[in-house]
């Protein structure tokens, strides 16, 4: 593969993750106003807090399947293939949200934009680590998961410039739909991994490669990998995303774009922290790594909701620092990932690893939307609570085994 291509395959897929981190981070920014919207009088706070766990549960869902039964077509039919249909699975049916016309049809429209956000990053992460030497692959890995925050990061810019209320949020529905156009070009112009088809030409392929990830040779890096990427994931859903809606409550009547600059600021700190968890993995070592990322995730994340609250000084300085030190995880695990598994099933092994966490995210932010009332919509003790999750980071590392790539680790 020629430099030209090569970084044409990282472009590409940079801009498929920023474009998944728009989805991702859609919802929480807009999900009260669609909330006041389509319920109209109905609506209380309460509600819009439970209508929130139910949309992030349903797009979590959908991206468990999809990381599962997408992630794995890049092993049989392609990488830049299986990308292109994820891109047009999550564009398209985002932009049908701007259609809906009830609660209910849209959880079923973030199901399937969920598709195409989970099916996306295994395929994209194989691609671009089969495409670049081994000495760039931490660069590259944190540039690769700096787009998913990135994406979040614009989403906020623009809802920041346009507020999102409850008489102004089908537009960016439409703008989530623009990704389509790259989906058409990846489907038709982008070149397809060369370690991938020579794998697919030169030998036997496995014709279940989801069975194999379960077979004895391999089944210990499975539950590793599905364990070190639920920690964050759940943590990142139940925990720490809670602070948007957060903010949209306390300031609503006061700033309308307050909570888009909540999450532009943890945008801001997350895209920084997703590019330095490969270099910070890469320096110190995947256990030492994770295990101090862990530490400070729950610490900050403690601090964030019992320390300061929305409208006060210290908020959006402390938003920036959770986001940056929670999503060296997902730095991390763009790097770590990859690593633990030979490339005929890698995109199948790294999308079931990091999108199995999210059937443990869709289950355990129900249950979260559940403690919300029980509480009475009290923001700062479920967030306090829900953090807790990430101090199990510091017992599950102890069980990763180390991959080719740390062996002097």
């Amino acid at each position: 593969m020629s430099k030209a291509q090569r970084h044409l395959v990282l472009i590409a897929s940079f801009l498929a993750l920023v474009f998944d981190g728009v989805e991702l981070g859609l919802m929480p920014v807009a999900s009260l106003s669609v909330s006041k919207s389509l319920l109209g009088a109905d609506f209380t706070n309460t509600l819009g807090g439970d209508w929130f766990a139910r949309f992030t549960a349903a797009l979590m869902l959908g991206a468990a399947v999809g990381g599962v039964a997408l992630g794995g077509l890049g092993d049989r039919i392609g990488r830049t293939r299986a990308m292109g249909i994820c891109i047009l699975f999550y564009s398209v049916f985002a932009m049908l949200g701007a259609y809906a016309r009830s609660q209910e049809q849209m959880l079923v429209l973030r199901f399937l934009v969920g598709l195409g956000v989970g099916g996306l990053w295994p395929n994209g992460i194989a691609l671009v680590a089969e495409c670049w030497p081994g000495a760039s692959r931490p660069l590259v890995s944190g540039v690769m998961m700096a787009g998913l925050n990135v994406g979040i990061l614009l989403l906020s810019q623009l809802a920041r410039l346009w507020p999102i209320t409850p008489d102004s949020w089908q537009w960016i529905f439409h703008f989530a739909g623009a990704p389509a156009l790259l989906g058409i070009f990846v489907l038709t112009m982008l070149p397809e991994s060369p370690k991938w088809l020579a794998t697919r030409n030169t030998t036997a392929r496995p014709s279940a490669p989801l069975r194999e990830l379960f077979q004895p040779q391999l089944i210990r890096f499975t539950i590793t990998g599905i364990a070190l990427s639920t920690i964050p994931m759940v943590g990142a859903w139940s925990a720490s995303k809670w602070m948007i809606p957060w903010a949209d409550k306390v300031a609503a009547g006061i700033d309308a774009g307050y909570k888009a600059a909540t999450q532009g600021w943890w945008a801001l700190g997350a895209a920084l922290g997703s590019f330095a968890g490969a270099q910070l993995a890469a320096k110190i070592g995947r256990r030492r790594s994770y295990l101090l990322i862990s530490i400070a995730t729950w610490a900050m994340t403690v601090v964030m909701f019992r320390w300061t609250a929305p409208l006060q000084p210290s908020f959006h300085s402390i938003v920036f620092i959770q986001g940056f030190v929670a999503t060296l995880f997902f730095g991390w695990l763009a790097l770590y990932l990859p690593e633990l598994f030979p490339t005929r099933v890698r995109a199948t092994g790294s999308g079931l690893a990091y999108n199995a966490g999210r059937f443990a995210t869709a289950g355990g932010v129900l249950l979260v939307g559940v403690l919300f009332t029980a509480l009475g919509g009290d923001y700062p003790r479920v967030g306090t609570i829900c953090a807790s999750i990430y101090a199990l980071g510091i017992v599950a590392i102890w069980w990763a085994p180390k991959t080719q790539e740390q062996l002097g680790d």
